[in-house]
């Protein structure tokens, strides 16, 4: 599994998908965090950032804030979206793992 999140120069959930400048992208494997790297997102915005993940085999998304048209786009990739997360973004991939990420599942 690789979870991309939303990623601010604090280590932080960004808030706003569309104008993220950056991914941590976490490679998962038996159920804990392998790796994590920090990738740029080289100016790709809103729906492009789904092609863009896609690219970096990334199969969940954990955001702040996201439109619908931007999470059709992530689903049409075989992206699930866990939106409306605030925090640390290596504080939310562990709640991910263990089953008690709380999002919202219309972050619009």
């Amino acid at each position: 599994m690789k979870a991309a999140v939303t990623y601010d120069e604090n280590g932080m959930v960004f808030q706003h998908f569309g104008h993220t400048e950056r991914f941590k992208v976490y490679t998962i494997e038996d159920g804990r965090v392998l790796s994590g790297e920090v990738i740029d997102t080289a100016g790709a915005g809103h729906e492009a950032l789904a092609v863009f993940l896609a690219k970096q085999g990334v199969d969940t998304l954990i955001c702040g804030g996201i439109g619908p048209g931007a999470v059709n786009a992530l689903g049409m990739c075989g992206i699930r979206v866990f939106g409306g997360i605030t925090g640390l973004a290596d504080y939310a991939v562990e709640a991910l793992l263990n089953g008690s990420l709380a999002y919202n599942p219309e972050p619009n």
